[in-house]
């Protein structure tokens, strides 16, 4: 990943953790790695553990960043959410998956829209 896309994809978290603290939620770990793949945020929110991808874009040219969070993507963080719940932390709480899409225009104020349960798997 180029550092103008790594520096874009940073903004775009650190805003979504403002958000998400203003909103209620309390971040539990940032960019969690495991074997799976990475997942953005882990985070407490009204007694539910939750699993957030943030996505960031400079326009809609290719559409909201949310539509970015594709079935492949959804599968991908179902993965890295059992294998967090399997290491034996917080295994008997409810889950959900959320998306958080950030949009930073050009001369306009940051867009952060927090979609909780944006998706779910069966």
């Amino acid at each position: 990943m180029g550092d103008d896309r790594r520096a874009l994809g940073q903004l775009g978290e650190d805003l979504a953790v403002e958000a998400l603290g203003r909103n209620g939620y309390h971040i539990l770990a940032r960019n969690f790695r495991c074997r799976h793949g990475e997942m953005d945020i882990i985070a407490s929110h009204g007694g539910v553990l939750v699993f957030i991808e943030v996505k960031t874009r400079r326009s809609c040219g290719y559409g909201p960043p949310a539509e970015a969070v594709t079935f492949a993507k959804q599968q991908r963080m179902a993965r890295i959410a059992q294998f967090y719940l399997n290491q034996g932390r917080h295994i008997d709480r409810d889950c959900r998956f959320d998306v958080v899409s950030v949009l930073l225009q050009p001369g306009k104020a940051a867009q952060v829209e927090i979609i909780a349960a944006a998706f779910e798997l069966s």
